[in-house]
């Protein structure tokens, strides 16, 4: 393979993404209908929707042991070594 070869394969493997106008065009048969809104369930509030993607404890408890070990450690007096 030369130089060449490499140049035209490095070229034809990094192809552009489609444009805007090309993506919008897949979705001109919808675009302009209006927004749905559900007739039989009631719209979540704000605070439900955001409590949704908000971080949460896998382990229920575990920051609290972490901060009591932590008090415990700094409670104790250390133990000198003997020789």
């Amino acid at each position: 393979m030369n130089t060449e070869d490499i140049e035209n394969q490095i070229t034809n493997s990094t192809e552009q993404p489609e444009t805007e106008e090309k993506v919008a065009g897949k979705y001109d048969d919808i675009i302009d209908h209006p927004h749905h809104v559900s007739t039989t369930h009631p719209q979540m509030s704000m605070l439900n929707r955001a409590a949704q993607f908000a971080p949460f404890a896998a382990l229920t408890g575990y920051d609290e042991a972490i901060d009591d070990a932590a008090r415990r450690s700094e409670e104790e007096p250390e133990a000198e070594e003997e020789p």
